[in-house]
């Protein structure tokens, strides 16, 4: 996919979120708020989360190539066969490398959500990586989902 198409995309992305999150700031009041104060409350909070989202793109230094996926430990015996090390790359074309159904039916939202620059508040140390364990709960494989910049 060539970069016109996904600097495209991403704009559009960016322009749902505002406009879902401009609505939530329409002149009718929310059915527990009472006084204007509340309204004003719920108005501004609203108004610095659009901001924040801008802001925070307009800073970032380079765009995202790709999600690396890479199991950093398994414990009992993956059915796949998965060893740490493993990797597997999300793009915005699909999935390369070998990774289980199961776990990537799993992980597919988050590491998604971190290809178009989704922010976890949990995040702290490092936005650009996080760690997901496999749904097996007998026999655990937990990745380390990694935005990767050019």
């Amino acid at each position: 996919m060539n970069k016109e198409k996904t600097t495209k995309r991403r704009q559009l992305i960016k322009t749902l979120a505002a406009a879902i999150l401009g609505a939530a700031t329409c002149s009718h009041p929310a059915p527990g708020m009472k006084n204007s104060k509340e309204k004003n409350k719920a108005k501004n909070q609203v108004n610095s989360a659009v901001s924040f989202s801008s802001t925070k793109e307009d800073k970032m230094e380079k765009p995202i190539k790709y999600v690396e996926v890479k199991v950093t430990s398994v414990k009992g015996t993956c059915s796949l066969g998965h060893k740490p090390g493993d990797v597997a790359k999300v793009t915005e074309n699909g999935v390369e490398g070998k990774i289980c159904l199961h776990a990537l039916y799993s992980l597919l939202p988050a590491a998604f959500a971190m290809l178009y620059e989704a922010r976890f508040p949990w995040l702290k140390e490092n936005p650009d990586k996080k760690t997901h364990a496999c749904p097996d709960a007998t026999n655990p494989v937990v990745f380390e989902i990694t935005r990767i910049r050019e």
